[in-house]
């Protein structure tokens, strides 16, 4: 049996589905996700392996138009994952009106000469009709490879898109280990994690201005020590996080250990604190110490 292995990558405006779709994919928890736009900040690379292919898939923030230089860097981030791919995800949220920003990803996706397959996700929102009329538009660009209508929520379509992806990808033997999910290490997923329960519990500006650091880490064959830092611009953000009697906080580390611990299969001791570093989302320096352009957090094992 020929054995077939590339590279895949999902790329889309903010809230278009892409880390749901990952998820679902995966059948696994990789990405965090959540209604706030620039949910995801990193480029994760979920490896699925089956017994004919591995398909390395490469989940992007989405591109938006930059307020800081921390969403600049997000979109380079997204742009830099279509190089060297065998094939682009273009993520559609099918239920709103195609736009201009939408175009700009599009005209991104063209440069790179690559098959495009455009996913036109959340149509568990729409009716068949208003789908029909929907897929006509989009083959009347004459522009994709392929049109997938999917909901990545439901899992409807999914197998489909899979099966089609495997008929372009290259002749190549497995570049991961088959029990290989990602290329992360788990402390990058315990960060997130509790960045998703910060994205869970608070509204507004909140989402956007917070960053999550492992400041110790430390594991033994019975429980896992975690301290880590919720870093936050302003002073008046500090005080949302905390809550009232630090009751928020509280709920925060609380559902963030549990889930923790459901992942980990070992007792969780979360200790969580919050610190202001002002303009952090425009300053170069902070950006490198948090990571925020790379693969992953840093940390000290």
């Amino acid at each position: 049996m020929s054995f077939k292995c590339g590279f895949v990558a999902l790329i889309g405006r903010p809230n278009a589905g892409k880390s749901t779709l990952l998820n679902q994919i995966m059948h696994d928890k990789i990405a965090i996700v959540s209604n706030k736009a620039q949910t995801t900040r990193n480029m994760i690379r979920a490896i699925l392996t089956e017994e004919d292919s591995q398909i390395i898939f490469i989940d992007t923030p989405g591109v938006h138009k930059p307020r800081h230089e921390l969403g600049k860097q997000l979109n380079r981030l997204a742009f830099s994952a279509l190089e060297g791919v065998d094939l682009i995800y273009f993520l559609v949220d099918v239920t709103k009106p195609f736009g201009k920003g939408d175009e700009f990803v599009l005209e991104i996706c063209k440069r790179q000469n690559l098959p495009i397959y455009l996913i036109l996700n959340k149509i568990d929102l729409l009716s068949k009709k208003v789908l029909i009329e929907k897929l006509i538009e989009f083959e009347n660009m004459h522009l994709f490879d392929e049109i997938i209508p999917v909901s990545a929520l439901r899992n409807d379509n999914i197998d489909h898109l899979i099966k089609i992806t495997k008929d372009l990808l290259p002749l190549s033997e497995a570049l991961y280990p088959k029990d290989m999910l990602t290329e992360f290490p788990e402390q990058f997923f315990i960060t997130e994690w509790i960045r998703e329960q910060i994205l869970q519990t608070t509204s507004e500006e909140i989402p956007h201005s917070i960053a999550v650091l492992i400041d110790e880490y430390k594991e033994d064959k019975h429980s896992i020590f975690i301290q880590a830092s919720i870093v936050v611009e302003r002073d008046s953000q500090k005080a949302i996080i905390i809550g009232k009697n630090g009751q928020k906080l509280k709920t925060i580390g609380q559902v963030a250990r549990e889930n923790l611990e459901k992942r980990l299969k070992k007792p969780i001791y979360l200790s969580l604190f919050v610190k202001v570093e002002k303009n952090w989302r425009n300053l170069q320096n902070k950006l490198d110490a948090f990571s925020l352009n790379t693969t992953g957090q840093k940390f000290d094992e």
